[in-house]
């Protein structure tokens, strides 16, 4: 059982877990709802980018620039495959405990 460390990493994994929740999500949105620095989710968004995790979109609101990040086809495989790592891990030391 390997966990794939593009979403193992904390922070990445509740970015992951929000994205796959609601679908998409603005910078900002992400941001409160985490408490992630600026630097920081710059960082690990631009990772999960890089990996084709996820899709951004750039464009302004009100002459203002609004960033909106969605799970990609890819991203969302990769999240649920993690989840399936997980539950197989529980169901594995649940049995270890039966024995």
């Amino acid at each position: 059982m390997e966990f794939d460390k593009l979403v193992h990493q904390p922070t990445r994994l509740q970015i992951f877990a929000y994205l796959y929740r609601h679908d998409r999500a603005t910078f900002s949105e992400i941001q409160d709802e985490l408490g992630i620095t600026d630097g920081n989710l710059s960082g690990h968004v631009q990772r999960m980018e890089d990996a084709d995790a996820v899709t951004v979109e750039k464009r302004f609101v009100d002459r203002r620039p609004q960033t909106t990040y969605e799970l990609s086809e890819e991203g969302r495989e990769t999240f649920e495959s993690h989840v399936d790592t997980l539950e197989a891990l529980l169901e594995q030391l649940e049995r270890d405990d039966d024995e």
